[in-house]
């Protein structure tokens, strides 16, 4: 039977009634608005055109319109407000939302329908006498009409097109000359030409460049009239000699708005402006980009006039501000930071240069046990949160429900009820209106309310007991993890009876826990309980499988290994979890962070080490001044971090290191290399940092410190055997002659207390275009989500082998699509690639953990180690973290899974794994921004 044609109109749509602000552009350049109700009566007709007149009155055809029509909305309102959308685009939605319901007779006749239509008017068009030429006119500012310059699009997208293979500037043009209309305003000029690339990105990586260099042009725009006061505009080529006139004067009007530090005006700008390197804007992908403009660049009420060199240059000379050198030292800062071998932190670049250089990422307090130091502390998670910091809080001290208040001789409501409140905290201060504020709080497994802790991110129960925006983590002694292994029970305190368990670890802490299960059983203690260790961990990792919290962290690795445990104690970490400072009453620890980009530096396959050397010697020189240039809005953080003088220096791009060097996640050889990668970079973040202290001065607090004992942090795992016993498998071999440096460090000293922590770098990866952290690839094809919008990501590395075995076209496109990114199912694809493309819920996690575990001797702090886990189990779960204790990790982060999905993975377990029956799960997979 031939399907009837569709005598449907076709869809001309939209101004929803839910408000999507966007014109449609008819086939004959007239502009419409955008009325959803339009693609409502197409899909109403092309209905019944197929299932006929007696189809009128069904309820399930008004449902399925109405759904479909939402589906199809919602598709288009992803494009920013006051865009343009071609009448094709919108029925390429209405397609697609028909075949993906299913409705394929529907589908199939309304393909048709518009194939005639098409014929048809190209029957009449070819019947007309040839048309003259319409002029299109694009409306400015202050709304003037000019011509559209179509010699300066051409060269436009031809230069954003350069250098690029497999990229077609043809394609590009049309489809954007396709989405103008006349009276196409400037703003519309420059979406339609950035959103003719992106579709593209899916098919070909470099389109991502293309993307990126369009919106650029956008950027100049924007930025250069703004400062020079009048409408310029300036092509790339011409930027060499332009950013040297503009940088200053972007400086002065900085400076003007109340925006920028004066003291940037004490430099030398026009010295600066001649060193910056326009070319380094090409070196962009469209994400990075994106974000760098939605969420960094300077702006005065919503125009942006900040231009990417200008962007790393104010960092660079806000980092350099009390340097002898300064305009020297702003150079060298800006030329690491704009060749991406090194970015900081996302609050150092938010805000050095600027009137409140709040610089730091991380801060850690703890919240004392009565009412004034409780809502002190959540005081300061506001005032620190309210300037881009993460906030990481310790509440163990704070006394268990039915514990004897003396006060008013009643009963304590324990510490659930002040959570409720510090997470609200975190949701109102939402970091200056720049991201969601974020907190993660902390207790130890032996407090008393543990349990009801645990259940804090539940979607069930008392909603005055849950706290869904609060991130939380348990701080775990070994003794716990012993009592685990040895199934023995665990007795659960209140600490206002035990209050010194808080501040002692090891086997100071395992000999005092005795004591007072002791005293419990003689009846001297009365607010305890009793209760299985297994059934407890259990518990734990159970909540952990279903929300995703609360994390498990290790106390002990933490105090036994931390160079500072002569000056007090690690109580928690960070919001997330690579941080490992001391905390008290008087003290909230500080950390400043950055990260160096591991891919940059494989060089002719393998790990230069003289760049690198070079790398951290100035990053490290960028984190030291950090600490005396930050803002504290907290006197407490100002006297911590002046004293201790920590800093985090991490790394990212990980897997795109692998990559280069054809090393598969899942191989003996990756365990290897990020030993000996994070050895190299330990080494030469100690050493950046004794010349520091040669130049500078030691940190206040050496004295005593395990590195004024000449213990570094791989002799430190010594300690930790000492203190554990058994139940510690860790790799302890080395490369580098560390002799001399351990000698160096102990009569030199060290101008910080802590160098080293490997942060989440969620956002900064995304900047410099390399893969986040440690993280192996979530997925080869996916669409990415976060506060910039929806970006198309594809594995340039897998694209590049596809093509270069002849791979690489439609079919694989749509084959990843449908596999969710995989290449495992796919049979064309060589074994070798399956193997050395793996995404992270194909790779054993244990192969993380034994990864993880390599770095960690190297860190005096910790790591943001996340585990995936595409089917957990009880068993599963349990032998992975036991696994992740034993093996000497300090902490460990979210817990990543998702459904099952049919797909076996190809990747061999380490010889450590164990194998369990797999069931499904599906937990929430935030991503963490605060730090990075």
């Amino acid at each position: 039977m031939q399907p009837q044609t569709v005598s449907a109109p076709e869809p001309e749509s939209t101004r929803p009634e839910a408000a999507v602000d966007l014109h449609v552009i008819k086939r004959n350049g007239a502009v419409a608005d955008f009325e959803p109700s339009r693609i409502s009566v197409a899909l109403t007709r092309a209905f019944l055109a197929v299932e006929g007149d007696e189809a009128r009155d069904s309820r399930r055809i008004h449902d399925v319109v109405e759904q479909l029509t939402a589906d199809v909305v919602s598709a288009i309102a992803r494009r920013p407000a006051g865009a343009s959308v071609h009448i094709e685009d919108i029925q390429d939605q209405v397609e697609l939302a028909l075949m993906r319901a299913g409705e394929h007779r529907v589908a199939r006749a309304y393909v048709l329908y518009r194939e005639e239509r098409a014929r048809e008017r190209a029957a009449a068009e070819t019947e007309l006498a040839p048309p003259t030429v319409e002029t299109l006119h694009v409306t400015l500012a202050d709304g003037s009409r000019r011509p559209l310059d179509e010699a300066r699009l051409e060269c436009l997208v031809r230069n954003a097109c350069e250098g690029l293979e497999d990229v077609d500037p043809e394609r590009v043009l049309t489809e954007t000359r396709r989405n103008l209309y006349d009276g196409v305003t400037e703003a519309e000029l420059a979406q339609a030409l950035v959103m003719a690339a992106r579709p593209l990105i899916e098919r070909e990586p470099d389109y991502s460049f293309v993307a990126a260099r369009l919106l650029l042009d956008k950027l100049r725009r924007e930025a250069l009239s703004f400062v020079f006061g009048e409408h310029r505009e300036a092509t790339q080529e011409e930027m060499t000699s332009v950013y040297a006139a503009y940088f200053p004067a972007y400086i002065r009007r900085g400076v003007e708005l109340g925006l920028l530090d004066e003291r940037l005006l004490e430099f030398d700008l026009e010295r600066l402006g001649h060193t910056l390197e326009a070319e380094r804007d090409r070196q962009f992908g469209y994400l990075g980009l994106q974000t760098l403009y939605d969420r960094y660049f300077q702006h005065w009420e919503d125009t942006r006039f900040e231009l990417p060199q200008a962007f790393f240059m104010r960092v660079a000379m806000g980092l350099a501000v009390d340097e002898i050198d300064r305009e020297a030292c702003a150079e060298a800062f800006y030329r690491l930071l704009s060749s991406f071998d090194f970015m900081s932190s996302t609050p150092t670049l938010f805000n050095a240069g600027t009137r409140r250089p709040q610089l730091s990422s991380c801060y850690l307090t703890t919240i004392g046990d009565d009412l004034d130091r409780i809502y002190s502390g959540i005081r300061d998670n506001a005032l620190l949160s309210k300037f881009a910091g993460g906030l990481g809080n310790d509440w163990t001290r704070v006394r268990a429900m039915g514990a004897h208040i003396r006060g008013t001789n009643g009963k304590s409501q324990g510490v659930v009820p002040f959570l409720k409140v510090a997470n609200d905290t975190a949701v109102a201060v939402n970091q200056g209106g720049k991201r969601k504020g974020a907190v993660c709080a902390y207790l130890e497994v032996w407090h008393r309310d543990i349990e009801d802790f645990l259940e804090l991110r539940k979607n069930t129960g008392d909603e005055r007991r849950r706290t869904h925006d609060m991130n939380t983590a348990c701080w775990v002694p070994d003794l716990f993890m012993k009592r685990v292994h040895e199934e023995g029970e665990w007795t659960l305190f209140s600490p206002d009876e035990v209050p010194d368990l808080h501040d002692l670890t090891g086997a100071a802490f395992e000999a005092r826990y005795r004591d007072y299960e002791a005293a419990a059983e003689r009846g001297e203690i009365r607010n305890v309980r009793k209760v299985s260790a297994v059934q407890l961990w259990r518990r734990m990792l159970s909540m952990l499988f279903e929300t995703g919290h609360p994390w498990i962290t290790f106390k002990d690795p933490c105090n036994l290994r931390s160079p500072q445990q002569h000056s007090g104690v690690v109580h928690s970490s960070n919001l997330c979890t690579e941080i490992t400072l001391n905390t008290s009453d008087d003290e909230v620890a500080v950390c400043n962070l950055g990260s160096v980009n591991l891919a940059a530096h494989i060089v002719d396959g393998a790990l230069d080490h003289e760049r690198l050397q070079a790398t951290v010697a100035t990053a490290m020189r960028m984190l030291d001044n950090v600490i005396d240039i930050n803002y504290y809005s907290v006197p407490a953080a100002r006297r911590a971090n002046l004293r201790h003088r920590p800093v985090g220096l991490g790394m990212m791009g990980f897997q795109d290191a692998l990559y280069r060097l054809r090393l598969p996640y899942a191989s003996e050889e990756t365990v290897a290399f990020a030993d000996r990668a994070m050895e190299a970079i330990s080494y030469y973040a100690i050493e950046a940092s004794t010349h520091l202290a040669v130049e500078r001065g030691r940190y206040p607090s050496f004295e005593g410190s395990l590195w004024s004992q000449g213990v570094l942090p791989i002799d430190s795992l010594r300690l930790l055997r000492e203190g554990r016993g058994e139940y510690l498998e860790v790799d302890e071999s080395s490369e580098l002659d560390w002799d001399d440096l351990r000698e160096r460090v102990r009569t030199v000293g060290m101008r910080n207390s802590n160098c080293l922590a490997i942060a989440p770098t969620a956002t900064i990866a995304n900047i410099t275009g390399v893969s986040q952290s440690i993280e192996p690839t979530y997925q080869n094809l996916f669409v990415k989500s976060n506060l910039s919008g929806e970006f198309t990501v594809v594995n340039p590395y897998l694209v590049r082998d596809l093509k270069a075995r002849g791979l690489w076209d439609e079919v694989m496109v749509n084959d990843l699509k449908y596999f969710d990114g995989s290449v495992q199912p796919i049979d064309r694809v060589p074994d070798e690639l399956k193997r050395l493309y793996a995404t992270a819920f194909e790779v054993d996690p244990n192969w993380l953990v034994l990864a993880g575990s390599r770095r960690q001797k190297w860190l005096d702090q910790s790591q943001s180690l996340n585990l995936y886990m595409a089917e957990p189990s009880g068993p599963k779960l349990d032998a992975l973290y036991r696994h992740a204790w034993t093996a000497g990790l300090k902490t460990t982060y979210y817990l990543r899974s998702m459904g099952a999905t049919g797909v076996e993975s190809s990747v061999v377990p380490p010889p450590s794994a164990v194998s369990a029956q797999p069931e499904a799960c599906a937990i929430d997979d935030p991503e963490c921004e605060a730090c990075q």
